[in-house]
Order: C-alpha cells, then structure tokens, then sequence
C-alpha cells in the first residue's frame, strides 16, 4: 500500500442530489446537496465572465509574415492574435511548414475560437481549430477521427469507449467529424453519449448557418452561462431537482433542456418561496464554513486546510475527542471519520492539484487500510477526476484532483492588505524595534531637531508601557526629543517617523 496508487471503486452508491440555483445580476451560484448536506459550490460573476471558447467571424486586420501571424477584428476594444501553429491546416499536417501570407489576406472573414483570454494590453489568442465541447465529448467538427482523454489509461477502456462511441454515430455519416471522449464518459450510458452527439451537431450546426448570415466580427458561440451548464454538466440520474430562484432563468433553462437534454426537463423548478433559497438550505452558513482553516468533525476532532501556490495541505487533529477505549482506537476513528470530510471539502471549496493528508499517525495496519478504504470511497462520488495515493513513507496520503476552475477561496476571497496573505502579522513590540533601527538610521543622516512616531493604537501604547524605558534610552542616545502620535487608519505593522 505504501506509495501505491489506490483504484477508486465505481459502484459507490450515491444518494439522490438536489442542485439548487441562485441568481441575481451580477452573479450566479449553484449549490449541490446530497442528503440535504451542501457537497459543491460553483460561483460565477457577470464581470469575470472570460471569452475562452466563444467563436467568431473574424475578419483579417493585418499579415505580419515576419512573425508568421495575424491580427484579427472580433468586435473587441483590441484586435486579437493568430499565430500559425494555430491554425488548422498547419495543426494537421505539422512536418509541413506553412506559410501564413499564403492564407491569409487583409479583409478576409475567417472562422475563429478564442483560446486565450486578453491580458493586459495584449489582445486575444485564437485558433482556426474549433471544439465545442459537451458534457462526455468534445466535438471537433474540422476532423474525422475519435480520440480518448489521456486521463483514461486502460486500453481495454480506451477501445471500449470507441466502439460505443462508433456504434453511436450516423452510418452513413453525411458529414464525417471528429471527437474526444472526456473522462467523464467511463460512467456514461449509450443513451446519455447519444444525447452528447444530437446536442454537439445541432450546436455546430447552429454556428455554420449564422456564420453564413451574419456580417464579420460577430460572435457566433460563447459558453453558456453557468445556470446552463449545469444542466449540460452536471445533472445525472442521481438528480432529483434542479431548484432556480429566477423566472427569466427558469424558462432559458427550460428551453434549453427540451432542446438539448429533453430528460432533465421535468427536473427544473421555479423556486417562488418568501426566504431566499440559499437562506432556507443553510447555503450561506455553509460558504462561510469553506472559507474557514479549520473544520470541525462530529466527535470532537478537527482538519486544518491551508492553500498554498505549490499544493493543498490537510490535517488531522484529534482536539477534544478522547474516545471510549484505548488510544489506538481513538486516533483510528477520528481519522476515519475525516475520511468523509475531507472528500466533502475538497468538493465544497474545489481544491485542485496536490492535496497532502497528515492523519494522525497510526501504526496497526488493518487501521491504514480502512482509513485508505474509506477515503478512495468518498473520492469515488467526485464527478471531477482524482487520483488516490496510498500511505507515504512519512504517513502523508498523496491526491491530485483535476484543477478545473478557481478555487472558491479565490473566487470569494483575496489576499489580506494587512498581512499581505501569510496569515500573520508582526507584533507590535517588533515593530516597535524596527521604529527604533529607522530613527537611529535617520540620526545619522540627518540633524533634526525631533522626531516624531506616527503608529496603530498597539504600537504607541507599547512604547508608553513595557518599551517605555527602550525609548528613553534612545532618546538619550540622540540627544533628541521624540513625540508619539496615534494615526487610527494605520495597521499594526504600519508606521513612519517624520523628521521634525
């Protein structure tokens, strides 16, 4: 078990979800509850929205062969950049160098993805390679072969999914294309990759009437909006409802449905309640919980969460938990009973990436293997992909959970202007011997006649009590008077010393 990866099994039964969605203007948040519990939280604001994956008519502003690109007009404050690697031809065939004068040319209406959202002063990537993707399948209407995520590494699973796949498709095709099968599919029925298909052709079809129709630089596709997607994304059959809070919202998403995935349509509720629908499930309490360190499990024990840049660390702590028998058993359940809150919570704030586990340290090891055990089936109900590492040689557990969108914390959150984000600021007697350095400093530099120290409330009481005697002595060591004054705007780490 040591180090190995650990498989995570598939017939897991789930409890049935309700996906509960609010929205107002400006943002738009989705709740999925198992067993009335919260298990996910997905947020998107109306001003963060970026523009990856929208289609457009572009139209060629400019040829650059120097650079081996172009810059093309999308209908955005800043022409948008297509180098040759992405474009489609040279994707195809790329032992064969192209040449992207030869085209290309100014005025030319050309159909592109954006690939990569404008930063800075630097406009959009495109790509003249178009995928759209589903919710199993990204189709890829340009091409005409079928391929499987990398992710999926069994061959046996690969060709299977293939077949199923083929089977699927029109015979004979009228207009060959391509796909991916995502990861998502290994759990997917015929029926529900079938409903994959019909909604991807209709979708593409959509895109090449209007790109006929409509004059250059419009936009033809961008992403749906999250209240959407969750219908395309994540509604399954262990659905129960699908509860929205929006009349607007509500009949979009109705249309949408018996469009696209005409089973989900006698899911969506209108919610017309007096509370507001996060209020009555408990949602709000529970966003505040998920951005805390520090969760609390049942029995007394408690995890201590913190992000950093390289990966997620998680602890585990017995706290007040004595148990009812020897310690062995204590420590044993309250790592198992971590097990299933530390799954929830890598759902609930969306950790990607490496995810370290410190359990407390057990040394049977029919207990490791149940903890293990435990925990590769709490992983098991998380529709984003993760991978499960057994016991290290420190008694770490290693996870790698697929990063596909910013953390809640990041979302929500943004570093502290005091602290500057390490969750810590220095003590005002610190900063007091910093003062101290700086005005010696200045003494030596310059012949003022006093000086006077501007600080937080904590750093000025300091000096008038236990650092009292510190300033004499450096009063009498400049021979220089020093006056204290409270600036009530400052933090504690902020200060400065005006030269008098």
């Amino acid at each position: 078990m040591l180090n190995q990866t650990i498989p995570l099994p598939r017939d897991v039964p789930r409890p049935k979800e309700q996906i509960l969605i609010n929205i107002t203007p400006q943002e738009t948040r989705v709740a999925v509850l198992e067993d009335n519990i919260v298990q996910e939280l997905h947020v998107e604001r109306a001003s963060s929205r970026g523009i990856v994956s929208n289609i457009y008519l572009g139209q060629v502003k400019r040829v650059l062969p120097g650079m081996q690109s172009a810059f093309i007009e999308i209908g955005l404050e800043r022409a948008a950049f297509l180098h040759i690697a992405d474009l489609l031809e040279q994707r195809q065939h790329p032992t064969e160098p192209q040449r992207i004068e030869k085209m290309l040319f100014e005025g030319q209406t050309i159909l592109v993805q954006v690939i990569k959202d404008p930063i800075g002063t630097k406009g959009a990537r495109l790509s003249t390679q178009i995928s759209l993707a589903g919710r199993f399948l990204v189709h890829l209407p340009q091409e005409e072969h079928i391929g499987v995520s990398q992710r999926i590494e069994n061959d046996d699973e690969r060709n299977s999914l293939k077949t199923r796949l083929e089977k699927l498709l029109p015979s004979p095709n009228p207009s060959p294309c391509g796909y991916i099968i995502r990861t998502s599919a290994e759990t997917a029925s015929d029926e529900e990759l079938k409903a994959d298909v019909e909604y991807l052709t209709k979708l593409w079809a959509d895109i090449r009437h209007k790109s006929q129709h409509l004059p250059a630089q419009s936009l033809l596709y961008e992403d749906l909006p999250l209240a959407v997607r969750v219908l395309r994304d994540m509604v399954s059959d262990y659905t129960d409802k699908v509860i929205v809070d929006s009349t607007e919202n509500y009949s979009r998403m109705v249309e949408f449905a018996a469009q696209y995935v005409q089973m989900v349509v006698s899911k969506i509720e209108r919610y017309s309640g007096e509370r507001p629908l996060f209020e009555l499930h408990g949602i709000e309490t529970e966003i505040d919980k998920a951005l805390s360190r520090r969760v609390n499990l049942k029995f007394g024990g408690y995890l201590i969460i913190d992000q950093t840049e390289a990966m997620t660390t998680i602890d585990v702590n017995t706290g007040g938990f004595v148990g009812n028998r020897n310690f062995d058993e204590t420590i044993f359940k309250t790592n198992l009973e971590a097990t299933q809150v530390i799954a929830r919570q890598m759902r609930l704030r969306n950790l990607g990436g490496i995810i370290i586990v410190d359990f407390i340290d057990m040394d049977n090891e029919e207990h490791q293997l149940a903890v293990i055990s435990e925990l590769a089936k709490a992983l098991a109900r998380d529709r984003t992909r993760v991978t499960l590492n057994g016991f290290t040689s420190l008694g770490l557990v290693e996870i790698t959970r697929k990063r596909t969108r910013e953390s809640l914390a990041h979302v929500l959150c943004e570093p502290c202007t005091v602290c500057q984000g390490r969750g810590e600021v220095k003590t005002a007697q610190t900063v007091c011997y910093e003062i101290q350095r700086d005005i010696v400093r200045e003494a030596k530099q310059f012949a003022a006649k006093s000086y006077r120290i501007l600080a937080a409330q904590t750093v000025i009481d300091m000096f008038l009590d236990e650092e009292s005697q510190s300033l004499a002595m450096l009063i009498d060591f400049i021979g220089k008077p020093i006056s204290l004054s409270v600036e009530a705007t400052y933090t504690q780490e902020q200060f400065d010393v005006v030269l008098l």
